[in-house]
């Protein structure tokens, strides 16, 4: 069993062209699933929930080049130990956030990386900057010290057809670039793309897609 996943999620990788990053999205996914991604080649594993991403960092701890990323809703309450855990946090979806995690990075000498999480469509079931509190945040954002802020996350609505869904990747690539010329935040990462429309976004020009089912199966 572990080998054919091993195999099918080396098969998935070479498919996808070698500058993108493939986040593996791990959710509820067992230790040993994890392990034959690694076997795979896989170096970034991607989690929603801190509790889950601390127990199986713990168990992968032999694995000391895996990169984990923070991807779900970062409850507040949860800011402190996601600094400790996590090397990148993609889903920072407010100033106030953005704030506090800083703060608490400087306390513990951390210097994550973050993506800012944008909402370019109303979706009550998505949390995230609209574009229009993203610019007016980027000044407040353009003092932080401890985060290096990278890039932009963006997850379309649910069942969302793909044509728009291609056009809200286009969408988010042209405010990544108009950002980082009419801004001092070094945005260079665009984090979009899931197991259903990866391919929509590396068309559209994603450096990371955060597949999860399509690499380990249905898991809910």
């Amino acid at each position: 069993m572990t080998a054919t996943l091993q195999n099918h999620i080396a098969e998935f990788c070479a498919k996808v062209p070698s500058h993108i990053r493939v986040i593996a999205v791990t959710k509820t996914v067992s230790v040993e699933a994890m392990r034959a991604a690694y076997a795979a080649g896989i170096r970034d594993f991607g989690e929603n929930r801190v509790q889950e991403a601390e127990t199986k960092r713990a168990e992968l701890k032999d694995l000391t080049d895996i990169t984990w990323h923070f991807i779900g809703h970062l409850q507040s309450n949860k800011a402190k130990s996601a600094i400790e855990i996590f090397n990148w946090i993609q889903s920072v979806d407010s100033l106030k956030l953005a704030e506090r995690l800083d703060r608490l990075a400087g306390e513990r000498d951390r210097k994550p990386q973050v993506c800012l999480q944008v909402k370019l469509m109303n979706d009550p079931s998505k949390s995230g900057f609209s574009v229009s509190e993203l610019w007016e945040a980027i000044p407040q954002l353009e003092k932080i010290e401890h985060l290096q802020i990278r890039g932009l996350m963006v997850i379309p609505p649910f069942d969302l057809e793909s044509d728009a869904t291609l056009a809200l990747f286009h969408q988010a690539k042209e405010l990544a670039e108009k950002i980082r010329l009419e801004s001092n935040l070094q945005i260079d990462q665009l984090s979009m793309g899931m197991s259903d429309d990866y391919a929509l976004a590396i068309q559209a020009g994603a450096t990371m897609i955060r597949p999860g089912r399509i690499l380990f199966g249905a898991r809910f």
